[in-house]
């Protein structure tokens, strides 16, 4: 069942957002947030050589810090990207890094709140929104996006989102939305939907709420390049079949997709995220430590210690990681350098040849 709360206002001044983004390669997902953000946040992927094009690398949790103005009011950013999502065979080891993040975020603030003294500095790194790109396959949900919107949803507001939706003609993309819709009501993936109080809310936000629902999934294009159309720059998209403009609504759901996220709904993502998800989580929990330690008292420090410890293993897994990307970046030079050996000496005989044959008299016949 679908997520049920009230939009609350967000107009505070020096907001902190953060919103994951989750996504194959090859969905739009990089493209979107450089958009978004007017500036390049993430970086391309760049295959260096085929021959490692095969490589599995595994899933990498990026936080990336930006700072954004909305109609006056400054956003402080964060965007978490997940580069290597769905690239391997087996993605069961990515669903879980992604919820043990989401987790984790959850169990720094509640042991920061258990302390007796708090950190002025203590900054809540809880994710607010979870893009999820599903590619515009045209057919209907893979079991890979069902299962991992069914996963993440408890722990943060997922919104599905089409990417590079401008590789499906309008017939195609609405049928494909009607599909993705129908899956997300039949497994029963409680999606964040605008949802609305039609006793509590006004006319307004019950009307804009039931537009942004009816256009899920959000069908987006991206695109870092601006040409002229009519003297006018435009972020656009130019194909052979004419011309996809990222900020016309008649073209792509962006404006409305960014105008929720950053404005409209960002206090009540923000809420749901403080009041509901985290605070579900926080009495399970609480509810299994107490189970766990019946017999002993839970002191605030061993929440605090237990955050520490949890952030101790991520840090040797992130070493572990970064260990076999250095032991296969020095396989491949000494690859490389006995590759280059055996042209030098191949190069050398060569020469050595050639100046054998020089030496030789040269007969006058």
């Amino acid at each position: 069942m679908p997520i049920v709360g009230r939009r609350r206002g967000s107009k505070v001044k020096g907001i902190q957002f953060t919103v994951m983004v989750v996504g194959a390669s090859g969905t739009g997902r990089t493209t979107f947030v450089n958009t978004l953000c007017e500036s390049e946040v993430l970086e391309h992927k760049v295959i260096d050589s085929p021959e490692t094009a095969n490589v599995e690398e595994g899933i990498t949790i990026k936080p990336a810090n930006v700072e954004l103005e909305e109609d006056g009011i400054r956003i402080s950013l964060t965007i978490v990207d997940t580069p290597g999502f769905g690239d391997n065979i087996d993605n069961e080891h990515t669903f879980q890094e992604i919820v043990t993040y989401l987790e984790r975020q959850y169990d720094d603030i509640l042991a920061e709140q258990s302390r007796i003294k708090r950190n002025p500095r203590f900054r809540d790194n809880r994710v607010h929104a979870l893009l999820y790109f599903i590619p515009p396959t045209g057919h209907a949900l893979r079991e890979m996006d069902i299962e991992l919107m069914r996963r993440l949803s408890p722990r943060v507001n997922v919104i599905p989102v089409i990417g590079r939706a401008d590789s499906l003609t309008p017939n195609e993309l609405r049928a494909f939305k009607k599909r993705v819709m129908e899956d997300i009501e039949y497994y029963d993936i409680p999606v964040y939907n605008f949802p609305y109080d039609i006793e509590e809310d006004d006319e307004e936000t019950i009307q804009d709420n039931m537009e942004l629902r009816a256009l899920l999934p959000f069908a987006v294009i991206g695109s870092e390049d601006v040409i002229e159309i009519e003297g006018e720059p435009v972020r656009a998209r130019i194909y052979p079949w004419g011309i996809a403009e990222v900020d016309n609504p008649q073209h792509s759901d962006f404006v409305r997709l960014r105008g929720a996220i950053l404005g409209s709904h960002l206090g009540d993502l923000k809420s749901l995220t403080e009041d509901v998800l985290y605070e579900t989580y926080r009495t399970e929990k609480l509810s299994r430590t107490v189970s766990d330690n019946r017999h002993s008292q839970v002191l605030p420090e061993d929440l605090a210690n237990q955050s520490v410890r949890l952030k101790e293993e991520q840090l040797r897994r992130d070493e572990e990681k970064l260990r076999e990307v250095e032991l296969r970046v020095q396989r491949e030079i000494n690859e490389k350098r006995q590759e280059l050996m055996a042209k030098e000496e191949s190069l050398r005989n060569l020469e050595s040849r050639l100046a054998g044959h020089a030496s030789q008299p040269t007969s006058p016949y």
